[in-house]
């Protein structure tokens, strides 16, 4: 279980991120040789975790494109979103951080919630799945980095620091969600009131759920207890639209369902 014994390179590289973090300080270069493989990552992204020491209140999944995806054995990537920096979304417009200096990003996406008690085999298809799940809700995720490079220098790099995460706004419950095809719900994503993207999850690999099973089975490969509950952010739907500070958010789902936020620069905490 786990993913190997951090190195004397990996761990300062994960001090240099969380410091970077907290003082909201752009990194011009990635702080030590980059990381190669999800092991590296994840050991970088482990250590991290215990050296920020913040509640951990869901994960984020992201998509590895090709030829990435064949050669890093994984066709998507997790990382931790704290509790923090979750805001609600739901008929109100929460300022969200972004490091305007390094990458930022939106994204809209399904967040599925995983009820508490789990701590047993990954489900193996959708229906399993579900009966794992006590909510689900539309929301925004924030991917933003102190790096400007963290997703241009490859997945790997991207695991590294909290697979670019910096928030997420949860919006309002999803109607009918037990028995909604969340892959045939339209998207829509737009930034200071005009269209940026509009998709469906259907092209989302195995869609939501299926972000769920991969990352029940990354945690469990490292360990991670998850018995608590979890939010899963699971993967952007209509793309990753960079954004700057002031500007507005929103995202529909299936026309008549949104959730908004503003976008602000990140300040030392």
């Amino acid at each position: 279980m786990g993913w190997g014994t951090l190195t004397h390179l990996e761990k300062p590289v994960a001090e240099a991120f969380v410091e970077a973090r907290r003082q909201a300080r752009v990194l011009a270069s990635y702080p030590g040789p980059q990381p190669q493989d999800l092991a590296t990552a994840y050991r970088i992204q482990d250590q991290a975790i215990a050296l920020d020491g913040r509640p951990i209140a869901g994960w984020k999944v992201g998509r590895i494109f090709p030829p990435d995806d064949a050669r890093l054995g994984s066709n998507r990537i997790a990382g931790p979103i704290f509790a923090d920096s979750l805001a609600t979304g739901e008929n109100l417009q929460p300022a969200m951080p972004i490091f305007a200096e390094g990458f930022a990003a939106v994204e809209a996406e399904f967040l599925l919630h995983v009820a508490p008690g789990h701590g047993g085999a990954t489900p193996q298809d959708d229906a399993a799945t579900r009966v794992l799940l006590d909510d689900i809700r539309i929301g925004i995720e924030i991917a933003s980095s102190p790096y400007p490079r963290i997703n241009t220098d490859g997945s790997a790099v991207t695991a590294s620091d909290y697979g670019n995460n910096n928030g997420l706004v949860i919006g309002a419950e999803l109607t009918d969600w037990r028995v909604r095809d969340l892959c045939a719900i339209p998207v829509e994503t737009l930034i200071d009131g005009e269209s940026v993207g509009r998709q469906t999850a259907a092209t989302m690999l195995d869609g939501p759920l299926g972000a769920v099973r991969f990352l029940l089975a990354n945690l469990a490969q490292r360990g991670i207890d998850i018995s608590g509950g979890i939010w899963v952010s699971t993967g952007a739907v209509t793309g990753v639209h960079t954004v700057r500070p002031g500007q507005s958010i929103e995202a529909t789902f299936d026309t008549v369902q949104s959730v908004q936020c503003k976008i602000a620069a990140a300040t030392s905490r």
